[in-house]
């Protein structure tokens, strides 16, 4: 919480101001009763005083009130998400064909998809959603939209196919952002209204750019890239009996079943350069938590905005709620 009008502030001490001199009149006026001999007169003042005490619930909403009020002059500022006009979000998938792999139920390619229907489901409608699919070469399914349903399309077009060309995949996705933020200027924090988030469940085996070139285009437009590397190490898919040896971020065993592992090194350090995140996700239930967390955070941003009005408000309330409480509490009285 900060303040517009700090140099207001010290009209705060009103409040205890206001609480001395309502504690002072209190103890004048149990001085003044003592001087009283009549012991019926006197217990009279000592049920009043009592009484008063009861009091103390509508002087505490009201100095809670001033006090409120006091802050509202200094005008008060605090840091609240937002969600930008031209936000942009880019889902960037893989759908190589160690996506066929069920070490994620049902398969890590349904699992993702299902993942990313949810993801849709959370970020504000107004915010574009975009999906590029990539195997031996990045696929624009579906450009930058509102529309969820379209969206929704091209999530159930997704096959898995051939290579795993994540490089060229970013750098795509890096072109998709940019042409649907516009001319937009860089933030503060030196980031557009775009990010990407990338999922893919191995290590690079085609393409032309390398995942760490396609992350430094990203950095350079200032969108952040979130990752996922998705599947276990003990993933594997079916294959003729060819000996040890590695391939592709797999490894052929003598059972003839090809081991897919995920390279999360790798995706670790494309969130890293992007000023971005990344996440491990070993299990269906773990990927969608991972989008629905990606969902709810990923196209707001901070921004300071003045709340005057609501302190205001609050004081107005507590005003009314003092009131309130005084006229119950004198209602009882005889």
């Amino acid at each position: 919480m900060t303040f517009a009008s700090p140099y207001l502030l010290p009209l705060l001490i009103v409040v205890p101001a206001v609480a001395f001199f309502v504690w002072w009149l209190e103890r004048r006026r149990a001085r003044y009763a003592v001087s009283f001999t009549n012991l019926d007169l006197l217990a009279s003042v000592v049920e009043q005083h009592r009484r008063r005490w009861r009091s103390f619930v509508p002087l505490a909403l009201f100095l809670l009130a001033l006090a409120v009020a006091s802050a509202a002059v200094a005008r008060p500022r605090t840091t609240v998400q937002e969600t930008s006009d031209r936000a942009t979000v880019v889902l960037l998938v893989d759908v190589s064909g160690s996506m066929r792999a069920s070490d994620v139920k049902p398969t890590r390619l349904l699992a993702a998809a299902h993942a990313m229907s949810l993801f849709a489901a959370k970020v504000p409608k107004k915010v574009k959603i975009g999906l590029i699919s990539f195997s031996t070469g990045p696929d624009v399914l579906v450009p930058p939209t509102t529309d969820r349903a379209l969206l929704q399309e091209g999530i159930e077009l997704l096959e898995p196919e051939g290579g795993t060309a994540i490089g060229d995949g970013l750098g795509v996705a890096v072109q998709v952002v940019r042409s649907a933020v516009g001319d937009v200027k860089k933030g503060k924090d030196g980031k557009i209204p775009g990010a990407i988030v990338l999922l893919s469940d191995g290590a690079q085996t085609r393409g032309d750019l390398t995942p760490l070139q396609g992350a430094d285009r990203a950095k350079r437009a200032g969108i952040r890239v979130f990752t996922v590397a998705l599947g276990t190490n003990h993933g594997t898919l079916g294959g003729g009996t060819l000996g040890g040896g590695a391939f592709g971020g797999g490894l052929f065993g003598g059972s003839g079943r090809f081991v897919v592992r995920p390279d999360p090194v790798t995706l670790a350090a494309v969130a890293r350069d992007t000023d971005g995140a990344t996440f491990r996700a070993q299990s269906a239930d773990k990927v969608e938590q991972v989008y629905k967390r990606l969902g709810r955070s990923i196209a707001r941003h901070p921004v300071q905005r003045e709340v005057t009005s609501w302190f205001a408000g609050a004081a107005a309330l507590l005003l009314l709620g003092s009131l309130g409480a005084s006229r119950a509490i004198g209602g009882r009285l005889p």
